[in-house]
């Protein structure tokens, strides 16, 4: 398929997530179906078209003067694919399954528009609603830091080192364009891709089939890396999920110790039979009643909750949720956070530790929580966050915005991260 084509095939695809208001993902995979002479090449290209429309929706559409899957498709292409208009005119020129080209109309537009004069919520690529959200979290910087959240994001992983260590993935993966991370000690990271091209199946490696990385966002590693597990600890991840923190813990740990990962509903801990067999990780002990949790009231150097949120920081990964999330929905994840603090929190010894993880960037799911959650609990009290980050990131003290009180947040812009906070809280009676 040459471009036109494939713009046309993205078109579609846009046109069914805002007929039917459906994940992205589920629409991609019912178009590969339906249309089974594509290629892997045609449906990555395609993918990525849809991908970044949903990324710079307001932006493209702004640019285009409306807001239809068509605006949105053409617009991703002149955005993030290097194309102007009259060099995408002419690479549609003679494809038959191209949409119809830019017409005057809409050419005279892209000339006289330019994104630097466009309204706040249009360059940060923000439903409108979102946007005081994100200026209570960012101040003045939040433009800048929303418009990261709709850039591309790399592809992140996480060496094992019951197993590997990062020099002997590096050379395993020579050739991708994979590097060290800037901040995780253990983490690889390959490069967000261009135009039609696509990251490697990483998963198909040996290394990854022996155990050797798991994929996981540099923040979540940096989360895990502060959350201070140790050899011989005893640990609770109280909202596991599909275990990529657990993982991190107990590679932390050494094997040594007890881990035990729990999630309230069985189906999200599904994946982590296979990843702990994988990663031959030995200390971990996966619950998934709330009767198995009653043995370890008091008992926890370290819980950690890897809470439910609205996923605001992951935007980059997956931008159809960011135009799906209602402020119903941020209501409802913020009293489950609540409720789930009082409810991990019972499992903390006395000088033990409560890590509260989201990747979120809204404050009323982060710093806002913490301190209702201080409120009501007396006995814990706050690290202080600025020495912490400092213990572990000592060389990075510009990477993170820090409420020495409150927690840490971590941003792509400001990062190179998916957006994270992290509070660590000490229980002292």
């Amino acid at each position: 398929m040459r471009l036109g084509g494939r713009l046309a095939a993205a078109i579609d695809v846009l046109e069914d997530i805002a007929r039917r208001h459906r994940p992205v993902a589920e629409a991609l995979k019912d178009w590969g179906v339906s249309h089974r002479f594509a290629g892997s090449g045609d449906r990555s290209a395609i993918g990525n078209i849809v991908y970044d429309a949903l990324r710079r929706k307001r932006s493209a559409g702004w640019l285009l003067g409306a807001d239809t899957p068509r605006a949105i498709g053409f617009g991703a292409l002149l955005l993030e694919w290097n194309q102007t208009p009259q060099s995408l005119n002419e690479a549609l020129q003679d494809d038959k399954f191209a949409p119809p080209l830019l017409s005057d109309e809409e050419l005279a537009g892209l000339e006289s528009r330019r994104l630097a004069d466009a309204p706040d919520e249009i360059r940060a690529d923000s439903p409108d609603w979102c946007a005081p959200l994100l200026e209570a979290s960012f101040g003045e910087a939040w433009v800048d830091e929303a418009a990261a959240l709709s850039t591309r994001p790399p592809l992140d992983l996480r060496v094992n080192t019951l197993k590997a260590n990062r020099e002997r993935i590096l050379t395993e993966l020579a050739g991708v364009g994979a590097a060290a991370t800037r901040l995780a000690p253990h983490g690889i990271r390959i490069p967000p891709i261009d135009g039609s091209g696509r990251h490697p199946n990483v998963q198909v490696e040996p290394a990854f089939q022996k155990g050797w990385f798991e994929v996981q966002d540099e923040g979540s590693q940096v989360a895990a890396e502060l959350a201070g597990a140790a050899a011989g600890m005893q640990v609770l991840d109280y909202c596991a999920g599909a275990g990529g923190k657990t993982l991190a813990l107990s590679a932390a740990m050494e094997n040594r110790g007890q881990l035990f990962a729990y999630d309230s509903e069985k189906a999200r801990l599904a994946p982590i039979f296979d990843r702990i067999r994988r990663a031959e990780t030995r200390n971990v002990q996966v619950l998934s009643k709330p009767q198995e949790l009653a043995p370890l009231a008091g008992q926890m150097d370290l819980v950690l909750i890897d809470a439910p949120c609205t996923g605001s920081g992951t935007w980059r990964r997956r931008p159809d949720a960011k135009w799906r999330l209602t402020q119903k929905q941020l209501d409802v994840r913020i009293g489950e956070q609540a409720a789930i603090l009082d409810a991990a929190s019972a499992y903390v010894k006395p000088g033990g530790r409560l890590a509260y993880v989201t990747c979120s960037v809204f404050a009323a799911e982060n710093g806002e929580q913490i301190d209702a959650f201080l409120k009501r609990s007396p006995e814990f009290a706050p690290l202080d966050h600025a020495m912490l980050w400092k213990e572990h990131f000592p060389e990075h003290m510009d990477a993170a915005r820090i409420d020495g009180g409150r927690g840490i947040s971590l941003t792509p812009a400001r990062s190179g991260t998916d957006g994270f906070f992290f509070s660590v809280l000490s229980r002292v009676s």
